[in-house]
């Protein structure tokens, strides 16, 4: 038998996929090791939140996607997103997945699993394929981080607010205000 190394990123999601992952669970894989994360009732109400401001700014044809697999640069990086807007001109590609350059938002709600992950492999890969705004939303410590302009595959500006504080996005690619009151905490 193979060992995970020695898989590709395709072998690797084909063999999670035969699983038995509980329902209310996510699978991904950071930095060549498979995560599995619980999907809590607040990290699903803080997502459909994000993705209702997201179509009220751009639109019900708007491509907004959560938990679909995209690759992100990096040595096996299969990640699938709280919440990802792809470019409105982007196509998938031949084998049903969109392209990371493609990516112009993200958004990662931690939770105690994942939150490793959000602020440290994530972050960097996000930055390295260029996503122009990431969002680390954190219902443990109450805050919303965002990172923004890109520069050398790093995030130059950090902002930071309280949750029932306006993260004000204006000014970024993605050209909004997300807001963050009535955002459960854990």
């Amino acid at each position: 038998m193979a060992e995970a190394g020695e898989l590709s990123l395709d072998e690797l999601f084909e063999r999670l996929a035969r699983m038995p992952v509980p329902d209310g669970y996510k699978v991904e894989v950071v930095e060549g090791t498979a995560h599995v994360s619980p999907q809590r009732e607040v990290h699903r109400e803080i997502v459909g939140r994000i993705v209702q401001v997201l179509e009220s700014r751009y639109g019900p044809g708007v491509h907004v996607k959560s938990d679909e697999r995209i690759d992100f640069p990096g040595d096996g990086n299969g990640f699938a997103p709280d919440v990802a807007k792809i470019a409105d001109e982007a196509k998938m590609d031949d084998q049903g997945r969109w392209s990371y350059e493609d990516v112009e938002f993200v958004a990662e709600v931690t939770s105690e699993s994942s939150a490793g992950n959000d602020y440290g492999p994530k972050r960097i890969a996000y930055a390295l394929a260029g996503v122009p705004v990431y969002v680390i939303v954190d219902p443990y410590a109450g805050r919303c981080h965002a990172f923004s302009q890109v520069q050398g595959g790093e995030y130059r500006s950090e902002h930071t607010v309280l949750f029932g504080t306006p993260l004000d996005l204006t000014g970024t690619a993605i050209d909004l205000v997300l807001p963050t009151v009535g955002f459960p905490q854990d």
